[in-house]
């Protein structure tokens, strides 16, 4: 992984003095909370519905057990024991002191971390696919694309009051696993016929108050222009993103408005002015990056793995975990697995210091000491030796995070909801809890096969709930929580958003409205079709139908 230079670590640190002293200056009333309000969103810092809550930069979602093991130790000494993995590959603790919040920056600069840029009208943490770097598919490792565009963009001053909160994700996969279309700039990894590199970009895509699929602005963008092409967006979109309304100032509204061949021209034309110019990344940057990511220390890995194989023939819940949580790794005596997050009775995302703790040292145990964090709100170890994975297998047991539903409808996709968040309108944790209760049985979740179901707490659309399979949308309906239900929303290289099947539900109904659309499902699936594309073939009605006919 990345490792900080001389540069980077003074930058970081010069950033907790700066803070410290903004944040001494706000607490004696030198500030005023109106002047306060950016410096602490663009460190992070938010003032939720009970406590600040602080949200902390993992680029690309790359940790190693070192900083796993730092944010354990600051839950458990700033916090209340805990952290919430966010669906950008962040985490929050949510109940830190605004006081000693200088303190804990201070100490994740120590492990070269930090909460720079992770709120404000700004480019924000930069994302990708959490199997970056080892998965089968991959045309090549996306990561040293990620950091050169984060170090482009960290505190770059044309870029630190756009009109809105920009995303960018870049994958590398023939399998989009980092859900570029629904990023203000999203980047797919492209070789040309003649070996060239580069990416076919993406524009306008996001969620939340007027979710939209993002359209492809360039089919083919080499990697030498991969900045000066981001820029030049970036530019069109701060030149004529509006300012006089919040709702209407994501890019995506402004290449609605412009057309995409509008908006095409325009980039066109800003891009003109520096393509081939100092900004073009040289090829020995490339190569320097590449290296940071590139592993050498990993021991040969036996491909055929007996004890393996046995433990497969020989252990139900082995065999199923392994079915689930465990991908193919481009290396065959290796492979990438996904630590749930998921167990029924634990918030989605959550995680407590002793399980961070317990991951750092499985991580150094079998799994070269990395850790990635997806946008599922899981965790992955991208470096494990077959024959490693039995014994991986009953460390993940005993810290709780075996449970083997990754891809299933108990992978429940959650944002903290009213719970801790001043702008929900409704609670998230507890709805999934009951749907998690209600489907726990592994079996029935078996049959039922890959569901994605995503869950939000308002429409900013935090738990992603318009690509779930099946999205749960918290509405305030007469000072009532009250849940609205899509069905057909998914990711990937089909994407689309979920459609509303109808009014909304109370809390208590949403276990059994699930039921009823899974009833349909099982009713009239062909074999083998996944729900999702059951939905695509049946379109609403029949499941419209058993949700309202039969009364909830």
């Amino acid at each position: 992984m990345y490792r900080y230079n001389e540069t980077d670590q003074r930058l970081v640190d010069d950033r907790v003095v700066q803070f410290r002293d903004q944040m001494a200056r706000f607490l004696d009333g030198r500030l005023a909370e109106d002047e306060f309000r950016p410096l602490r969103l663009q460190n992070g810092l938010y003032i939720q519905r009970h406590a600040p809550m602080l949200r902390v930069a993992i680029p690309y979602g790359t940790l190693a057990a070192y900083q796993l093991r730092k944010l354990a130790d600051i839950a458990r000494r700033y916090d209340r024991g805990y952290g919430h993995f966010t669906t950008r590959s962040n985490i929050q603790f949510n109940w830190v002191r605004l006081e000693e919040t200088p303190d804990i920056l201070a100490e994740l600069a120590a492990v070269q971390m930090h909460a720079i840029q992770t709120s404000g009208n700004c480019i924000r943490n930069i994302t990708t696919d959490q199997f970056s770097g080892v998965a089968a598919d991959e045309l090549f490792d996306p990561r040293p694309y990620c950091e050169i565009v984060r170090q482009w963009s960290t505190l770059a001053p044309e870029f630190l009051f756009l009109p809105r909160k920009f995303k960018i994700a870049i994958a590398g996969g023939e399998e989009d696993r980092a859900a570029v279309r629904f990023h203000d700039i999203g980047a797919r990894a492209r070789v040309a016929e003649d070996g060239r590199i580069g990416f076919q970009v993406f524009v306008g895509g996001g969620l939340g108050r007027t979710p939209m699929v993002g359209q492809c602005l360039k089919d083919f963008l080499p990697r030498e222009e991969l900045l000066n092409y981001f820029e030049a967006i970036l530019r069109v979109y701060n030149r004529y993103g509006r300012r006089d309304n919040k709702y209407k100032a994501r890019i995506k509204i402004l290449v609605k408005d412009l057309t995409l061949d509008g908006f095409a021209r325009e980039v066109e034309d800003e891009w003109a002015w520096s393509r081939g110019g100092p900004g073009v990344i040289a090829e020995q940057t490339f190569d320097d990056m590449a290296a940071f990511f590139t592993r050498t220390d990993l021991p040969p890995a036996d491909a055929t793995a007996s004890a393996y194989v046995a433990a497969l023939a020989s252990n139900r819940a082995f065999a199923r975990w392994v079915e689930r949580n465990v991908a193919a790794h481009r290396d065959p005596g290796r492979a990438i697995v996904t630590l749930s997050l998921k167990k029924a009775g634990s918030p989605p995302g959550d995680a407590t210091a002793e399980q961070m703790d317990g991951v750092a040292e499985l991580a150094e145990r079998f799994g070269a000491g990395e850790i990635r964090v997806s946008h599922e709100q899981n965790l992955v170890l991208p470096h494990v030796a077959r024959c490693d994975l039995p014994a991986l297998w009953e460390g993940a047991r005993a810290l709780g995070l075996a449970t083997p539903n990754i891809g299933l409808l108990t992978d429940v996709v959650c944002c903290p909801g009213g719970d801790f968040c001043s702008l929900a309108n409704a609670r998230s944790i507890p709805v999934a809890a009951a749907v998690q209760q209600r489907f726990e049985d592994l079996d029935y979740q078996f049959d039922i096969g890959p569901l994605e179901l995503n869950m939000s707490g308002c429409v900013n659309a935090c738990g992603h709930h318009h690509i779930g399979h099946i999205g749960i949308l918290g509405v305030d309906k007469n000072n009532e929580e009250y849940y609205q239900v899509t069905i057909g929303g998914r990711e990937g290289t089909r994407a689309a958003i979920g459609k509303v099947i109808g009014p909304a539900f109370a809390a208590q109904q949403i276990p059994y409205v699930i039921q009823r659309l899974l009833e349909v499902y099982l009713a009239l699936r062909h074999e083998g079709e996944l729900f999702i594309d059951a939905v695509e073939r049946l379109g609403l009605e029949p499941f419209k139908a058993r949700v309202y006919g039969g009364g909830a």
